[in-house]
This record gives C-alpha cells, structure tokens and sequence, in this order.
C-alpha cells in the first residue's frame, strides 16, 4: 500500500484460514500485541489478542480490493488508523455480504468490526451497532456510451434495458424500489464484467466505485456515467452490538482524520479530488 504522509507504512500478506480468506495488514504493534492478552489501548476488548480483525467483502475498489497480493483501499486505511491508535495491527477477513446485514461474524466473535462500504440503514441497525458516518455516496448510472441511455428514468422507460446491480446492496434495493428487475451480481467485479461483456446495458451501483472503475482508460472510452442519483446514503463501520468501547475508537479515530488531514489524503489517493460534501457526513443518531 501506498504510504500516506506522517503517518505509517502498511506491508499486507496473505495467508489462509478456515473460515475465508485471511489477509493480514501489518503495522507497527507497540501495545500488548506479543502478551496474549486480548485487550488494547482503551480498554477495548479484541477478539484475538494484539489485532483488530475487521470482516469485509472482497473485491469493492476503491474500499477495499486485492492489489499486488494486498489488500488495500479507502476502508483499509481508515481501520489501519483505529488498530494503530489501539496498539495492535489488523487483520481482514473476507466473508459474505449478506453477514454484514446479519451481524453474523461478529456476533460469533470471529470479528471485532465489519467495514466493507457499507450503507447505514435502520433495518441493520437492528442487527449492529453503526460508527459515525464517513463518506456520503451516491448511485450511479453506468452504461455504454454508444447506448441511449442518458438517465435513471431510461432504465425506467421503453427501452427493455437489462440493468445490473451488486447482490445484498443499497444500490439493488433502490433499483428494485423503482420497480427495475435487475440482474444481480455476486461481486463489483461481477456486475463490471456483466457490463463489459453485454449481459446487461447498465449497472447501478455506488458511485466511488464507477470512479474507480473509470480511473482505466479502456473503461473510460467506452463507457459513461448517465446519471448520479442522491439516495442520502452514508457509510459507517459495525461493530457487535453494545461494544461501545470499540465504537469510540472507531469514531475517534476518524474524527483526529478528518481533523488533522489525514482524512483527506486518504481520500484523494484512494477516491480521487476531495469531495468536502461527501467527506461531511453528520455523526448518526444514537
């Protein structure tokens, strides 16, 4: 992973365990990271002593994605920032999508918290307990260029365009809420090759992800963003409900970000030119 100025150099490695993939985000550990002891700085509780294991969902660039063997992204490098103030390294966890609805991989104690672009909803309110927000996204509309397909409302129309979307997500949800019956895909990845290939004419799914798509230049010029729909979403990171001292580390952690630029430079190197609004998302009700 790129490093960020003033702060630290991240090396990840991958190895495997028996509920996923286990790939490893090594930082300097200056804690009780060789006692044995599974709690950290804080007071906070860890579900394996001297690491902070977070549940994802891979691949979800810029978020989170393997890259050269690694895993890296915007959420990666805001959890390294959590698990550096904690005195431990972190570890990620590849599993499911639908168990971050559920609360599943934390409530069984294989994780200590899930970040994995992840939209704040009441329905998963009920299963977890949320962060602060910290990013404001949007859907986007993604079609061919040589497609007429200039809106949401097309996909809507007399066109019989087959629309895809990401399986489990809010961008799904806000598709079939419009009455499109989209075709669902396991993976970003999946719904871009859906789109590449022509099995579907557009896609609908968040828009940091479109961006980082069209960061390719093959992509670019063959592909266009119709539209970017405000659905009001805001991301947050999960934790098991009632940890509430792992949940003020989270949400200090990304306070000191934003406050001191790192925030920012996290956000340029992995989404692109800085977005004030989408980075001021209001800390969420209790």
């Amino acid at each position: 992973m790129n490093s960020v100025p003033g702060r630290r150099s991240r090396i990840l490695a991958a190895t495997t365990a028996a509920a996923g993939l286990l790939l490893v985000a090594g930082c300097s550990s200056d804690g009780d990271g060789g006692s044995g002891t599974k709690t950290a700085a804080g007071g906070v509780e860890l579900v394996k002593a001297g690491q902070l294991t977070t549940c994802t969902h891979l691949p979800y660039p810029p978020f989170q994605s393997e890259i050269d063997g690694k895993v890296q992204g915007f959420d990666v490098a805001l959890i390294d920032l959590v698990a550096e103030d904690l005195g431990v390294k972190q570890e990620i966890l590849d599993t499911p999508f639908e168990n971050f609805k559920t609360g599943a991989f934390l409530n069984s104690g294989e994780c200590d918290l899930a970040a994995a672009g992840m939209t704040i909803t009441d329905e998963r309110k009920k299963n977890v307990d949320f962060s602060d927000p910290y990013f404001e996204a949007t859907q986007a509309v993604l079609a061919a260029k040589k497609a007429d397909i200039r809106s949401f409302a097309d996909l809507k129309g007399d066109g019989d365009y087959k629309v895809g979307t990401q399986a489990q997500t809010t961008g799904e949800d806000y598709a079939k809420s419009q009455g499109i019956d989209s075709v669902s895909f396991e993976s970003s990845d999946a719904v871009l090759n859906g789109l590449r290939t022509g099995q579907v004419d557009a896609v609908v799914i968040d828009y940091p992800v479109v961006q980082g798509w069209l960061k390719n230049a093959e992509l670019a010029d063959a592909f266009e963003v119709a539209e970017q729909v405000n659905t009001g979403e805001e991301y947050g990171i999960t934790v098991k409900k009632g940890n509430t001292a792992l949940l003020a580390a989270i949400d200090k952690a990304l306070a000191d970000a934003k406050s001191d630029g790192t925030y920012k430079k996290l956000y340029e190197q992995w989404i692109g030119p800085y977005d004030e609004s989408a980075a001021s998302a209001t800390p969420s009700a209790s």
